[in-house]
């Protein structure tokens, strides 16, 4: 009882003060138990983890940096934050004199917009990998006929392109096209790409036209701090990533930058970055509020979770998990991007089999395997995509192993041959395949597939979440 009310709600469990909401929050959690994850953008988090996201600090405001607070009580924030940079630093292995970090970005995307905010100027020119080659929103996008995301329409955007025979990045083309268009940044970054960047390559193509480069390792970054993949730091001007896809964190956003002495000007002066109150500002008040503590805390332990010895291992894992799915899909007759993988993620073409990559997504879906359609190489639109995008951090972390990861290649190409046969009834259209899809011959098959699917997925327990 508070201020005398009998009913004064707020000390009441979720269960019973909003049961609708809990009922929602109980379905969601028994999806994710029967289910097979495998979009390679998400992942579970720690118990440790989700208990920072559900504590007392997100009652705290405290706009401003560390220190330097626009509002009082931020002492144990300030702490909080503190160790959540230093430990963001040392698990990518970084000198705190020549790398700085800001953790208040919301996420991903605020990250990047805040670094062009910061370091492009309005209408300043960048290159990103386009969209339909693997690229993000966020490195440009934009069509013939629309500026889609925001990063194109207040910056000057051109992209950069897959090689079609390859289907590796075009660094040539990249090269001579960088050399007309001047970027002031260039982003190596990729939502869906199978393969090691070249930062190296990168770098040289940057410092022949004076352009910053950005690397975006969200996808990677849980690779990088364990040394299974190409490390940005060691080429990049700023390195931008979320924290909850391979690094196995809570929903939030990072910015690294380079600070310290550049190099000596022609009196032998020396040149400083300059990037650290730029971006600092960019951040907040330039593009935010209040940062979320909540999320921070739990960056700060998922990254000293990434620098324990068993997160090697898990990453991996990850690898050869992804590695073996490319190669039982690939025996079974569909075609892979690339060929194969040295990531999380399996980038598949389903024209090889006819099928869209809605209606591939949509069988999927239908027995309890989560994954999103993907444009591939070639595609005209993003929004009638080709392929689907695979992934095995949520997979490798419920414990599955490469002879896991071969019943799930059965189950995807079971789930494949019904959608087959259903779009050889229904005709091209996603509209009458899922028509006919709900026709009782199919929809046997389909219960009869999900049911299997489901009791596959529950023998695998996921940390840090209890069964119901």
């Amino acid at each position: 009882m508070m201020n005398g009310d009998a009913n004064y709600p707020l000390r009441d469990p979720l269960s019973q003060d909003d049961p609708e909401v809990y009922a929602i929050i109980r379905r969601e959690k028994d999806r994710q138990f029967r289910g097979l994850e495998m979009i390679a953008s998400e992942n579970y988090t720690s118990r440790a983890v989700n208990d920072c996201l559900s504590s007392c600090l997100t009652n705290k405001y405290s706009e401003g940096m560390v220190g330097q607070r626009y509002y009082g009580g931020n002492e144990h924030i300030d702490e909080i934050e503190t160790l959540c940079k230093e430990r963001c630093l040392k698990a990518f292995g970084l000198d705190p004199e020549k790398w700085g970090v800001n953790v208040q970005p919301y996420s991903g995307s605020p990250a990047n917009f805040a670094v062009y905010t910061a370091l492009v100027e309005p209408h300043g020119r960048i290159m990103g990998l386009d969209l339909p080659d693997g690229g993000h929103l966020t490195h440009g996008f934009y069509t013939a006929t629309k500026k889609v995301s925001a990063t194109s329409i207040f910056f000057e955007s051109m992209p950069y392109k897959i090689n079609l025979s390859t289907e590796l990045i075009d660094y040539d083309q990249l090269q001579d096209n960088a050399r007309l268009f001047k970027p002031r940044m260039i982003i190596a970054g990729v939502s869906c790409y199978p393969r090691h960047l070249d930062y190296a390559r990168f770098r040289q193509i940057c410092d022949e036209n004076g352009s910053l480069l950005m690397a975006d390792m969200s996808h990677v970054s849980g690779l990088v701090a364990t040394g299974l993949t190409s490390n940005p730091f060691e080429h990049c001007d700023v390195v931008t990533t979320t924290t909850h896809k391979t690094l196995r964190g809570p929903r939030s956003g990072v910015i690294f930058y380079r600070r310290g002495q550049k190099g000596v000007d022609k009196t032998g002066q020396p040149i400083m970055y300059d990037y650290e109150d730029k971006i600092n500002q960019a951040v907040f008040p330039g593009l935010q509020g209040g940062p979320h503590n909540h999320q921070i805390a739990g960056v700060a332990v998922a990254m000293r979770q990434a620098a324990d010895p068993t997160f090697k291992e898990y990453q991996q894992q990850v690898i050869k998990n992804a590695q073996a799915l490319a190669s039982g899909l690939k025996e079974a007759g569909y075609r892979i991007v690339t060929g194969g993988t040295d990531n999380h993620l399996v980038w598949v073409n389903m024209k090889s089999v006819g099928l869209s990559g809605g209606k591939a997504e949509k069988i999927l879906e239908d027995v309890s395997i989560a994954c999103n359609k993907n444009t591939v190489p070639g595609d005209k639109s993003a929004l009638n995509p080709s392929g689907i995008r695979l992934g095995t951090p949520a997979l490798t972390t419920r414990n599955m192993k490469e002879n896991d990861i071969a019943t799930v290649v059965k189950f995807i190409d079971e789930a494949f041959k019904i959608a087959i046969d259903v779009q050889t009834k229904s005709g091209p259209k996603l509209v009458d395949f899922k028509k006919v899809l709900k026709e009782e011959e199919f929809e046997t098959r389909v219960v009869s597939l999900r049911n299997q699917v489901e009791a596959f997925a529950r023998k695998f327990p996921i940390p840090g979440l209890d069964e119901l």
